[in-house]
């Protein structure tokens, strides 16, 4: 069976981050890709496949993201994990760019080295935030524990790939006392079509935020680092002048972790450049999937 290289994605100074397992594809089965973030603890597996005739200057990957409920379209810190173990097995001490293909798009992804520090970054692609109905929001915010009163404006839904609802608190000591019916929470999202919903706390002066993504429509019930919904962040506070933002998440599972995005407008729209630093964590060797 074929080795497994946890990486650590959007660590916070040194420590912490996502355990995410990236590993070579091979002719699994959707059903034996599944299994592997179970087997391996991690929440994801990123399936890392090269594509052929491609532009030998820049190398260019397939990448497919599993959790144990099934296949994703997109997976941020997934991605940022990919990017650096590809940077690390072929780029020496240089900077590393590749193009990464995945089910709906390609896109670039980036690598710095410093010493012995990697920092990823890509571009998540179109996002276009809508306002979040009333039923949907009344629906999450009652699992979440949240009484309307608590609730700010500016709770919205946005999509890198799938819908999620991006839902504003007060204050990071609401955001640390959450505590889901996951059972609810689950009925809901399935019913209004979402991945999950991303709180967050409002902004501070220096562009820094806390978040919690909960995502038991796909078997994660609280997830350590979610890039993608940051990157709907930074598209729904575009609109608002705001261009960078740094978002803190996984305290309260034990794993700091942190991710920036920066947003410029243009006349096509709004770009993104998401990222956060990575490790390698450790190998380990599958058991037999059958």
């Amino acid at each position: 069976m074929p080795e497994v290289t946890i990486v650590d994605a959007c660590r916070r100074q040194g420590q912490g981050g996502s355990p995410t397992a990236v590993l070579d594809d091979a002719p699994f089965t959707d059903a034996e890709r599944r299994r592997i973030p179970a087997v391996t603890g991690t929440s994801h597996a990123v399936f890392i496949a090269a594509v052929e005739g491609e532009d030998q200057a820049r190398p260019s990957y397939r990448l497919r993201f599993f959790t144990g409920e099934g296949e994703l379209p997109a997976c941020g810190h997934g991605t940022v994990a990919a990017l650096a173990l590809l940077a690390l097995r072929y780029s020496g001490d240089a900077d590393y760019r590749a193009a990464l293909h995945t089910t709906s798009r390609v896109f670039e992804g980036w690598v710095k080295r410093e010493h012995d520090d990697l920092t990823a970054t890509f571009d998540p692609g179109p996002i276009s935030p809508r306002d979040a109905g009333e039923l949907e929001l009344r629906a999450i915010a009652t699992a979440l524990g949240l009484m309307s009163e608590a609730l700010p404006d500016g709770a919205c839904v946005a999509s890198p790939g799938r819908p999620r609802l991006l839902l504003p608190v007060r204050s990071r000591t609401v955001l640390a006392e959450l505590r889901p019916d996951f059972t609810a929470l689950r009925h809901a999202c399935d019913r209004y079509g979402l991945l999950g919903c991303y709180a967050y706390s409002i902004l501070d002066a220096d562009g820094r935020a806390a978040a919690r993504m909960f995502a038991p429509s796909i078997g994660v019930p609280e997830d350590v680092a979610n890039a993608n919904s940051t990157a709907c962040l930074a598209a729904y506070l575009a609109d608002q002048g705001v261009t960078g933002i740094a978002v803190d998440m996984g305290d309260h599972l034990g794993h700091p972790s942190t991710i920036t995005a920066n947003a410029q407008r243009s006349a096509s729209g709004t770009l993104i450049r998401l990222g956060g630093a990575a490790e390698i964590a450790r190998a380990v060797r599958l058991p037999r999937l059958g």
